[in-house]
């Protein structure tokens, strides 16, 4: 045992086998730190925390920030009317990419806001305003005005006569184009994005109404102030309503009225003006009538409401913004475009497409404002997307007959229905709770009636009835609670003449029925008023004609071999008679 030992180095901490139980552990590495001492100064710091520990009047690091890479912004550019027209197959490579990236975010985004300008109305025959065929520039050469026609949309218009007169010939003029006008491919899709609840708001300038013909897209008018509000938001009023100057009564637009230079007077005002001058009232004047469109320079009646709704929708964070048709010259719009893109390029997938004719609009504002620039008609954008028809229903499945199809005929398409006895029996088609059966009811027996010694009846099965009946008579007869003695006192008494064998016969028959007729007083009494018959009053001392003419029961009475008539109240039970004859 000694050769092992003796090859172990000198620098082993193990000697011998006899070493304590703590030195057979493993030696912990050289530069392993030694634990704190326990030793802890005055101060209550110890040594090793002192040395270590930073200054406590030195401000703490700052924490480590994550840095998230910005998102490059880029613009990408899609000409419509050059890819029709190119043959380049690496043209086509580049811009059919472009183009399914917006037709993917037509189809599959939530939360999409359109700002739409008169541009989406052309192809209807609405003409727009700034371009070489629009309003600006037909107007000044058909009314002979020395400015730009856009002078007859300010509201500077109704300060001469001339100026009114060409208004209002452009106005009914324009109401009657928009009369005529059927909704475009373009208007389709916005209402079938607003039928799947994928379109937030349409921020409209258009004063056509061909937007909000729709059902999808019908707008309120006023516009409410407070939520919820309808998809369509007329930025600029419309030519569906006309409205008084003076009480603000709407009523459907008239171009009719609107010939010459004078405006058609309120036909509300003039029936309160003629009601307070017939109340000896003096007159308010009536107001003058005027299309309910904003005009230049004049204050928009919505103002309000548009700026809520407006916030709202920023808050909402819109996943699209479309700006199609306009060129953002007004500013508020312009403003509107910005805040919009603003916050969907901010957000995560949001995107922004501008669709004119036209280039972009320029400026430092409007700088990494598009994620893509559509250069062509917004009709085409709309059919190469080919969303259904907002008023398209599944009709199920369908089969085309085969066989030949006749001259000016169209192939007929059959509906795989079912019969309506196949579909009775396929029972409940959704969950829904059993009915309730209702436990037959009881048949139950009528109480037996008797009287006296009168046979029973056989017992006969009668239906419940709904109300019950009348309580049963008591088998024996019971003494009156009222006996016709107590009511009817005499002065002196007598004793029947009768025979004590016929007072015992009576005693024992008829005053076991009627005890109040076993004494009965022998002088007369005052007379009584036949009303008093009626409640069991004695009618032996009344007159005969006296007495009512109804029908009575004889009842003889063997003390005095006579005959009384007794009327109980109410109608007499069923065989009472019987037991009383």
């Amino acid at each position: 045992m000694a050769a092992p030992e003796a090859m172990l180095p000198s620098s082993s901490p193990i000697s011998s086998p006899l070493s304590s139980i703590a030195s057979r552990s493993p030696s912990p590495p050289v530069d392993y730190p030694s634990p704190p001492s326990s030793n802890v100064s005055d101060t209550g710091v110890s040594p090793s925390k002192s040395r270590d520990a930073p200054d406590h009047d030195e401000p703490p690091p700052a924490k480590r920030q994550k840095i998230v890479k910005p998102r490059e912004l880029k613009t990408e550019h899609l000409d419509l009317r050059r890819l029709y027209d190119s043959d380049d197959d690496e043209h086509h490579k580049i811009q059919d990419a472009k183009l399914r990236k917006l037709m993917e975010a037509l189809r599959s985004k939530r939360k999409i806001v359109v700002i739409a300008g008169a541009g989406i109305s052309v192809s209807a025959g609405i003409p727009d305003f700034r371009s070489s065929t629009g309003l600006f520039n037909t107007l000044r050469s058909q009314h002979k005005l020395k400015a730009s026609g856009k002078h007859l949309f300010d509201a500077s218009v109704y300060r001469s006569d001339s100026s009114t007169s060409s208004f209002h010939d452009m106005v009914r003029e324009l109401s009657h184009l928009t009369q005529k006008a059927k909704p475009t491919p373009f208007h389709h899709m916005l209402a079938t994005l607003a039928e799947e609840g994928r379109l937030m708001r349409l921020y409209t300038q258009n004063v056509d109404g061909i937007d909000t013909s729709i059902e999808p897209l019908v707008t309120k008018v006023p516009l409410n102030a407070k939520g919820p509000w309808p998809k369509t938001i007329q930025l600029h009023g419309g030519l569906e309503k006309m409205v008084c100057t003076k009480c603000g009564h709407l009523s459907n637009f008239d171009g009719a009225l609107f010939e010459g230079p004078e405006p058609p007077s309120c036909k509300e005002c003039e029936t309160m003006d003629q009601v307070r001058i017939a109340g000896g009232l003096r007159s308010h004047g009536i107001g003058r009538l005027r299309p309910r469109m904003v005009l230049y320079n004049e204050f928009n009646p919505d103002e309000d409401a548009i700026g809520a709704v407006s916030a709202a929708d920023l808050k909402s964070r819109p996943d699209a913004v479309i700006v199609v048709g306009t060129s953002l010259k007004v500013p508020g719009i312009r403003r509107l475009a910005k805040e919009m893109c603003s916050v969907t390029r901010g957000r995560r997938g949001g995107f922004t497409a501008w669709i004119n004719h036209d280039p972009e609009p320029l400026g430092i504002e409007f700088k990494d404002c598009w994620d893509m620039v559509v250069r062509g008609e917004c009709d085409d954008v709309a059919r190469l997307v080919c969303l259904p028809m907002w008023d398209d229903k599944d009709c199920g499945e369908y089969s085309v007959v085969d066989g030949k199809i006749k001259k000016n005929s169209y192939p007929e398409v059959v509906l795989d229905t079912k019969p309506v006895d196949a579909l009775k029996t396929q029972g409940i088609l959704t969950p829904s709770e059993s009915p309730r059966q209702r436990s037959p009811a009881p048949k139950l027996k009528q109480a037996m009636i008797s009287f006296g010694s009168l046979k029973a009846a056989p017992e006969k099965d009668t239906k419940v009835k709904k109300k019950p009946g009348r309580k049963p008579l008591p088998s024996k007869p019971t003494k009156l609670a009222n006996k016709i003695t107590s009511t009817f006192t005499s002065s002196k008494t007598a004793q029947p003449t009768t025979k004590s064998s016929e007072a015992d016969v009576g005693d024992s028959g008829d005053n076991a029925l009627f005890p109040g007729l076993a004494k009965t007083p022998t002088t007369p009494m005052r007379p009584v008023s036949p009303f008093d018959t009626r409640n069991n009053s004695d009618s032996s001392y009344f007159r005969p004609e006296d007495l009512p003419k109804s029908c009575h029961i004889a009842v003889e009475i063997p003390a005095y071999n006579r005959q009384d008539t007794i009327s109980p109240k109410g109608r007499l039970p069923s065989g009472m008679a019987n037991l009383l004859t």
